[in-house]
């Protein structure tokens, strides 16, 4: 649900002839497909149904699987209640059958995981960066499933320092993860967090570097980043309404101090709004920002005077947003104020309200305006055109404007850490579908690139150019031209007969650049084709490319996905019987939504924990996250938007018809996404769709919207699905 809830697992396709030391798949056409059914694995899992009863806008809703919605309480209860035990039942009885059939997929699914893992170099490193006078960088060591953060200081010739080893910190617990991690100003303290329970709740914590010991301070139910102020012992951080999980209360800790002591310094009471607390990159003003869908609110200190009082920088208004950052005697500003795809301004710090705001950076219709890098001598721009991230040099006496230069037809670039403002180097990220991730170091007054790193490949069967890469422009229903960027080995014919997987996401404005995954060379190697669809709901084609997929325009975002789909067919990529579709979290709403459109299109779907109750969901201001999501769907308690949801809502529109094969996966401690989402979809799927193909659900117990911790375990999951999509092609090896 929730855009902070981004996504996850992307999988990969395509078909082709060999490769060094790399068998050539069967084509598809060579030989006969299997016939998968339900009816071949026994008896799925039956719910049972207890209607619940809804009455709005003078229409009756029963919801028969209701009691499917457990309490955190109930969930952390050391003897549970008899609804709880229910519900457990249910789920377990759910992972029993999927286990059954994939069965036969086991061989298969650990040659997958064992490739992946292969191809991942176990004793990586970081490519280190230098801040405030030391090196930092993280490492990994043989078989260790999470990382070490490290530091030198000055010289990478000093002796490491280890500030904090995950390793160590996750024995005992069957998740962990590390949130955010910030060393003070004088660098002889860290404030770290970590999550342990997979709710992305985090306890804030923090270590004595130059003693290596851990100090009494925790904090609890944090958001997991902190900001220091320049005093080295004064520390603000976010806490999450323990219900709804909305951040929303800012607290201001002395180093020393019981945490109940705290002071509250912000409360962000407008349900809609979330808050958080950051620090300019001078240094010079620690900030609170508001925000919703549609509106920001920034309000600042003096970093030297952590217990003075805040100036709201500009007053929040709807659909009014902007970021700030700080340079000398001005705040600069990216605002969408006049700007639909925003642009940059400048204020002095005494007089910051958008009538003294001067324009930077005009705005420009063609290109967004996605973010800045500042420095002495360099404005660095990130931008995205026609679909394309850019990255913009521009030296502030005007001497230079040039963009970076990139060659592949689709590929994502992005500016990386730069703490140091008086430098001329600039550091930044650049990734292709068939090229691994890159970290380059470009003097931006000569423009002389430096590779730093290459992500390796190991197992000696990549060769980038035995891939190919394309991007196509689809012509949606209405004629919107729709991106999809596309992947393959090398000798794909356009025969029909390719098992082809499209990607998609479409909400929150996100949008999902065409990156490398070394983990999806085990499809592309079997012959798959992979392709994303940048769909309208995401901002790839600016602005209005995402209001075009929101509130009453939600419906543009399913109708592309599946004009899409039907494009990979009239090109000749692949047909029905061997088209796959994927998302996750929004996108699994829409894999809800476009089976429910068009069935007939899909041979098999994975909805990775799918938003797809989503009357019900939006209905429920106690339901985390949810009254921040009102400007994204529209709130069902206004009739106008309840007529529209309904219109797509998976839950609600699942109806008597065929559907694909398909397996669905959440997680039982997912905050983002309730488990009892996807639970109740498959039970009422199970119910009344009138074919037998494969429905089958996979609950992760221990995790949450994220999947498994750890740098392999999570590869267990992906191997499962993969494993999903071969064994529907006939593939067992």
């Amino acid at each position: 649900m929730q855009n902070s809830l981004f996504l996850a697992a992307l999988t990969t396709a395509i078909f082709a002839a060999g490769c060094q030391n790399t068998p050539s798949p069967e084509k598809m056409s060579d030989k006969t497909k299997t016939p998968l059914t339900a009816k071949a694995f026994g008896e799925a899992p039956d719910a049972e149904k207890q209607p619940h009863i809804t009455e709005i806008h003078g229409q009756t809703l029963s919801d028969d699987y209701f009691w499917m919605r457990l309490s955190d309480e109930q969930k952390e209860a050391a003897e549970p209640d008899a609804q709880t035990e229910a519900v457990l039942d249910y789920l377990h009885r759910e992972n029993a059958y999927t286990e059954e059939v994939l069965k036969p997929t086991e061989k298969l699914q650990e040659d997958l995981f064992n490739e992946i893992v292969g191809r991942i170099k176990q004793d990586d490193a970081s490519v280190p960066l230098k801040d405030n006078g030391y090196w930092y960088y993280t490492r990994y060591e043989e078989g260790k499933e999470y990382a070490i953060h490290c530091r030198k200081p000055e010289t990478m010739d000093a002796a490491e320092e280890v500030m904090i080893n995950e390793n160590d910190r996750s024995e005992g617990f069957a998740y962990y993860a590390l949130g955010g991690r910030v060393v003070s100003p004088n660098n002889r303290l860290l404030a770290f967090s970590e999550d342990t329970v997979s709710r992305r709740e985090y306890t804030l914590r923090f270590k004595d570097l130059t003693t290596g010991e851990y100090l009494a301070d925790e904090i609890p139910q944090t958001t997991g980043g902190a900001t220091w102020a320049n005093d080295n012992k004064t520390v603000f951080y976010t806490k999450k309404d323990p219900i709804t999980l909305r951040s929303y209360r800012i607290f201001m800790h002395v180093l020393g101090t019981d945490a109940s002591e705290d002071v509250l310094v912000y409360e962000e009471k407008d349900e809609t709004f979330s808050c958080g607390v950051g620090k300019t990159k001078s240094d010079a003003y620690i900030m609170i920002g508001s925000y919703s869908t549609v509106s920001t609110e920034w309000r600042f200190i003096d970093a030297n005077q952590p217990a003075g009082e805040w100036t709201v920088l500009q007053p929040r208004e709807r659909d009014l947003e902007y970021s700030v950052d700080h340079m000398g005697s001005h705040f600069y500003i990216t605002t969408n104020r006049n700007a639909k795809n925003f642009k940059l301004v400048k204020t002095p710090v005494d007089a910051t309200t958008y009538d003294h705001w001067e324009d930077v950076i005009p705005h420009r219709d063609e290109t967004l305006l996605e973010g800045i890098e500042m420095f002495k001598e360099f404005l660095v721009i990130e931008e995205r055109t026609n679909g394309l991230t850019q990255i913009r040099l521009r030296a502030w006496d005007g001497s230079k404007d040039d963009y970076i230069a990139f060659d592949d037809p689709a590929y994502m670039a992005y500016v990386g850490g730069n703490p140091d403002f008086d430098t001329r180097k600039l550091r930044f990220g650049y990734t292709s579908m068939t090229t691994p991730n890159t970290v380059y170091e470009i003097d931006m007054v000569t423009e002389e690139r430096e590779m730093l790193k290459q992500q390796e490949v190991l197992g000696g069967q990549f060769d980038p150019a035995n891939y190919t890469s394309e991007r196509i422009m689809v012509t949606a229903r209405d004629g919107a031209q729709v991106p999809v960027s596309i992947v393959y080995r090398n000798g794909v014919e356009r025969d029909g007969n390719n098992p082809f997987l499209l990607y998609g996401y479409g909400s929150y404005g996100y949008s999902l650049d065409a990156g490398f995954s070394s983990t999806r060379l085990s499809l592309l190697d079997r012959g798959f084709v992979y392709a994303i669809a940048h769909i309208r709901g995401g901002q790839e084609m600016g602005r209005d490319w995402y209001e075009d997929g929101k509130l009453f325009n939600k419906m543009n975002t399913f109708n592309d996905f599946i004009d899409c789909g039907r494009a990979m067919v009239e090109l000749g990529f692949t047909t029905p019987e061997h088209l796959y579709a994927m998302g996750g979290s929004a996108g699994g709403l829409l894999m809800g939504a476009v089976i429910n459109m068009a069935p007939e299109l899909w041979n098999g779907v994975i909805a990775a924990v799918p938003f797809v109750d989503v009357i019900n969901t939006m209905l429920d201001e106690s339901i985390p996250l949810t009254t921040g999501e009102f400007d994204e769907w529209g709130n069902p308690k206004n009739a106008a938007y309840f007529d529209y949801i309904m219109q797509y809502s998976p839950y609600d529109q699942v109806g008597a018809q065929a559907y694909p094969h398909m397996l669905v996966t959440t997680g039982y401690w997912d905050s983002q996404v309730q488990y009892w989402e996807p639970a109740k979809w498959m039970a009422k799927l199970r119910d009344v769709k009138t074919d037998d193909n494969l429905l089958v659900m996979h609950c992760n117990m221990e995790t949450g919207h994220g999947g498994a911790s750890g740098r392999f375990k999570r590869f267990r999951e992906t191997a499962m699905e993969y494993a999903f999509f071969l064994m529907l092609e006939g593939i067992d090896a």
